[in-house]
């Protein structure tokens, strides 16, 4: 049994690669192939973009995938959704597609660009917005470099952004939001009422959803007096209730937790104060909840 799985290529791809080394599955890309090997002999990979990969899974040339929510929804197809993956190029957040015109237009929000041209690779998504709002609107297909689109071949556009800055950059404002997307796996429904099939795809979406639930999170270990432990809990902002466990000392325990790196600096001198010892920070690869 293997699963035949797409990985994003483009854009995500390195990042995705990260996210499943990370997760256990050691992914080798050639940049001249869209074939790559895996030290998982129960996985085939393959590299396709993002924007086709539900086509393939729908058709069945691929069990699963990993995608964006915008595509999905884009292609109208029917594919099985197993979970989320949020985590993007450049950030661990969501992606926007924004519908934005030039800092100097007139435009200010949707309704001002009637009977104008909007420029978009998510076309379809980008016409039901408009349609649902009542504005006559030129919907046409951007092959690419999109934001350089208004104001001579477009009067605004609709593109997908992270932070915002390439817009910025463009000297374009952004009017609203259409559509929040984030990465998910999909799977071939066929391939998901298959029991082994099924399984296996859901073994690589625990794997993954650990990953991501590891990422900027620090595991903290230490000992403390039994007399000093309520003061020290109250310092955790712990993922779930602390492990706490028997020393051979009876008066001590040893706590062991999960908290965000990013208060580490600020937890640890509180932790030293409230009488911890033995304070020892570790790295984490996965975290199952």
């Amino acid at each position: 049994m293997k699963i035949r799985l797409g990985i994003p290529k483009g854009s995500l791809q390195e990042a995705t690669i990260q996210l499943f080394d990370r997760a256990g599955f050691k992914i080798y890309a050639n940049g001249r192939s869209y074939f790559a090997g895996t030290d998982d002999p129960e996985i085939e990979c393959m590299l396709i973009r993002a924007q086709e990969m539900a086509r393939y899974v729908e058709h069945g040339a691929l069990d699963a995938g990993l995608t964006g929510h915008d595509w999905v929804i884009e292609s109208g197809l029917e594919v099985a959704t197993v979970a989320d993956l949020v985590y993007a190029k450049q950030s661990r957040g969501k992606v926007r597609w924004v519908l934005a015109a030039p800092e100097e237009s007139p435009f200010q929000r949707a309704e001002d660009l009637a009977d104008c041209i909007v420029a978009t690779e998510l076309v379809n998504v980008t016409r039901r917005y408009f349609e649902a709002r009542g504005i006559p609107v030129k919907v046409e297909f951007s092959w690419g470099a999109t934001e350089v689109k208004p104001p001579m071949l477009a009067d605004a556009i609709v593109e997908v952004t992270e932070t915002g800055s390439s817009l910025r950059a463009n000297r374009l404002r952004i009017l609203d939001t259409v559509l929040e997307s984030n990465t998910q796996l999909i799977a071939n429904t066929r391939a998901w009422q298959d029991d082994a099939k099924r399984q296996k795809i859901q073994n690589i979406a625990l794997m993954l959803c650990g990953a991501i639930s590891a990422q900027g999170r620090v595991g903290l270990m230490l000992n403390v007096q039994k007399s000093d432990l309520a003061a020290v809990l109250a310092v955790l902002p712990a993922l779930k209730r602390p492990t706490i466990s028997a020393l051979s000392d009876e008066d001590w325990v040893a706590v062991n937790t999960i908290i965000e790196e990013s208060v580490v600096r600020d937890v640890i001198p509180r932790l030293k104060a409230a009488n911890a010892q033995g304070i020892v920070e570790y790295p984490l690869n996965k975290v199952v909840v």
